[in-house]
């Protein structure tokens, strides 16, 4: 994907009016009222809301993981919603890192393996795979667990995993979903540091979805979701 002027200022994210309903049984709920945003190249942006405030929807769009019932949402110049199944999985695969609440590893493979499979699929020759997980691994500081299953790994450790497996496809963009929601204090702090820092020492922009106020100060950018709509705070 391409910066072109469809994304004004090096924007890498502009999102538009846009807006959420879910139907079921006759009744309707709207999440997202309305919604603009925009995120520069490079930005470490925060997004912050109370649980049920629609903060996961905006990512679930962005990531193209879920629609929009009105509204545009523009990445790198190209419009989400106007994407085909198959423009959506490249875009996924190929634009993206995503880091959830929950690890997702495969539970039989190694935290070597976890990181090296997303390349090798995308069709990186499988030493040059091996060699960018191990890299990966050694950066968040797993050099000596790369062999390991999830099973014998902390939740820090499977955290850690994610976020290497994150970058093994070079992304422009990380997409972060509450990543320190399943984890204890310190590890929380430990895996929001390394989230940034390795942002940082790879050039990426980064969206964050938490609710984690001292995890959200690590932003240059923030955004507050309340009833549907969105404030900005800049550094």
């Amino acid at each position: 994907m391409n910066d072109t002027e469809g994304v004004p200022g090096g924007l890498v994210v502009r999102v538009e009016k846009l807006e959420k309903t879910y139907r079921t049984a006759g009744e309707s709920l709207t999440i997202l009222k309305g919604l603009d945003m925009s995120v520069p190249r490079g930005a470490k942006c925060v997004v912050v809301g109370r649980s049920g405030s629609g903060k996961s929807t905006l990512l679930n769009i962005i990531g193209g993981l879920d629609g929009a019932t009105a509204g545009r949402v523009i990445v790198d110049g190209q419009e989400i919603s106007a994407m085909g199944e198959k423009e959506l999985t490249a875009y996924r695969q190929q634009f993206l890192g995503l880091v959830f609440q929950f690890h997702y590893l495969l539970k039989d493979f190694s935290a070597l393996e976890n990181v090296f499979l997303p390349a090798y699929m995308a069709g990186v020759p499988k030493k040059q795979a091996m060699e960018k997980a191990a890299a990966l691994l050694a950066d968040v500081g797993l050099s000596d667990r790369m062999s390991h299953v999830p099973a014998q790994l902390s939740g820090g450790e499977r955290q850690r995993v994610a976020v290497a497996r994150c970058l093994v496809n070079d992304p422009e963009l990380i997409l972060a979903d509450e990543p320190t929601g399943n984890l204890d204090p310190p590890n929380a702090a430990l895996i929001g540091d390394l989230l940034f820092s390795m942002a940082d020492r790879y050039h990426k922009t980064l969206i964050l979805v938490t609710h984690d106020m001292n995890l959200a100060a690590k932003g240059d950018l923030r955004y507050f979701v309340h009833d549907g709509a969105l404030s900005e705070e800049r550094q």
